[in-house]
């Protein structure tokens, strides 16, 4: 995969957006941590610089090397990058009289910049800090201003470097991303040659190198993650990957069976495997959610364990590993460090002999999709909604037992299969039920209940990496609520969660 652009992490919480932008102008990058990039920068054709919530002038400023960067690669810093580059070069940064946060227009922009073609005055743009340049560095010039910040942008002379103390990232830019492609393609030259089709094509040719002639064992979830990974890696190793579909005891009400009839017809070597006991042990007593996470993992280590044994000669264990798994698992200091561990993102113990290959690590869940498409893929498979790879097990919060298990798909049953009767599911990114750990009074036929309680979930999103809470008509709401207190034995009250990520998350654990 050509790198492109590297976009080095200071812990914004608009980090990932920024990438999302870069990918939607067809051009592949990556985010890493500030302090912790790779050494060897011979394949980027351009760096950004994210945002933060420290500040430049504490004692605790996060300071990249730049060493290799500055005045060899094009170079565009983004809020705390652009005041760092000034602090520390020759500018000023001080303390704002205001803090400057949310809408605001531009007021000057400098005539004849190509950084700015195709931008014009009293464009739109987002604010995000506290601190502001009063001085730009050695060599700064001066390219736009708003009525409150008078660098809001600027570039160094002698270098192909630019500066902006907005966010293009955000939908608030309104021409956020025109600025970012002037900055890539324009100025940086960077090729916009990242499509699906592109992808197909070099990923296969990639696992074909690396895998050769070896066996590949691949645990397939139902999930469109899975599937686009297995269907890939068939297409570059063809007999040689063994499909595994695990029942962990934790999937939606009869999705094992209802999975491996869905892949009937697809020309993969697939096997069922029921481990639910193993998994209800292994969870045995566990409240905590990263326990319960690791607890799974380690549970589903140790079925691939046996079920490769069972292979001769596998020496491949391929996962369904996308870009947000990688980037929320990388710990960066600030609001983007790590939120929680993924089931499917990390190394595996030395016990285990099998050599790791994820072929869409680098892609986010959109991206997934298109790809899919491309290959082919049931578009009704593709449509499905995100399920958790711990299943279950993080929408019961606190311990694992049958009777919780048993709800939970009952509730999630009524609640999925209203979204479709409705003709809401599609309208829906991701949508779940979770098994609060409280029970409330209920009355039932005269008689006085004290039953469980369940939350419905429904968000939108693109990618999973930010997500709005959806508007579902309260005729809806009152009918699953109504399914689901006479249907479902031992609920009595239903609630609906409206929250967004940030600040919450779209799973409870």
């Amino acid at each position: 995969m050509q790198h492109n652009v590297l976009i080095l992490d200071f812990g914004s919480q608009y980090t990932q957006l920024i990438a999302r932008r870069v990918r939607e102008l067809n051009i592949f990058c990556e985010i890493f941590p500030f302090n912790h990039f790779p050494t060897d920068l011979s394949s980027y054709k351009a760096v950004i610089l994210s945002g933060s919530p420290f500040s430049v002038r504490s004692d605790d400023a996060l300071h990249p090397d730049l060493s290799q960067i500055r005045g060899k690669l094009p170079l565009l810093a983004v809020c705390y990058g652009a005041q760092y580059l000034a602090h520390f070069s020759g500018g000023e940064v001080a303390p704002s009289n205001t803090r400057e946060y949310g809408r605001a227009n531009l007021s000057f922009i400098k005539s004849e910049e190509p950084f700015f073609e195709g931008i014009s005055e009293n464009s739109q743009v987002w604010m995000s800090h506290s601190d502001t340049i009063k001085k730009l560095p050695t060599n700064g010039v001066h390219l736009a201003s708003t009525n409150d910040v008078k660098n809001a942008a600027y570039r160094i002379e002698g270098e192909t470097t630019y500066a902006i103390q907005f966010h293009p990232e955000v939908y608030h830019s309104t021409d956020g991303k025109q600025l970012l492609e002037n900055f890539l393609v324009k100025i940086a030259n960077v090729p916009q040659n990242f499509t699906p089709n592109a992808f197909v094509e070099e990923i296969i040719t990639e696992m074909k190198e690396k895998i050769g002639n070896d066996k590949v064992v691949l645990g397939l979830s139902g999930g469109v993650d899975s599937t686009v990974a297995a269907v890939l890696l068939n297409k570059a190793i063809g007999k040689n990957l063994y499909c595994i579909f695990v029942n962990n005891g934790l999937l939606r009400k009869n999705e094992f069976q209802n999975v491996l009839n869905q892949y009937e017809g697809m020309g993969l070597n697939v096997k069922g495997v029921d481990a639910s006991q193993r998994f209800y042990d292994a969870l045995a007593g566990i409240t905590d959610p990263e326990l319960k996470r690791k607890a799974i993992g380690n549970a589903f280590i140790e079925v691939f364990d046996d079920e490769s044994h069972r292979i001769e000669d596998v020496k491949w264990l391929a996962q369904g590993t996308i870009y947000p798994d990688v980037i929320e698992s990388v710990s960066v200091k600030g609001p983007s460090a790590t939120i929680k561990s993924h089931h499917n993102v990390g190394g595996l113990p030395d016990f285990m002999k099998l050599k790791i290959v994820e072929p869409l690590r680098m892609l986010f869940k959109d991206e997934v999709r298109r790809v899919g498409a491309t290959l082919g893929i049931d578009p009704e498979l593709l449509g499905r909604h995100p399920f958790p790879g711990p299943g279950l097990s993080i929408r019961i919060l606190g311990d694992i037992t049958l009777e919780k298990v048993r709800i939970l798909q009952e509730v999630d049953a009524v609640f999925i299969d209203g979204l479709k009767s409705w003709g809401l599911y599609d309208k829906v990114w991701q949508a779940g039920a979770i098994l609060l750990p409280v029970n409330s009074v209920g009355v039932m036929g005269d008689e006085r209940t004290y039953e469980k309680v369940v939350a419905l979930r429904a968000v939108e999103s693109t990618d999973g990496m930010t997500a709005d809470w959806v508007h579902l008509p309260y005729d809806f709401l009152m009918k699953v609520s109504n399914d689901i207190i006479n249907k479902v034995k031992g609920v009595n009250r239903v609630v609906y969660d409206i929250s967004s990520k940030p600040p919450a998350t779209i799973e409870w654990e």
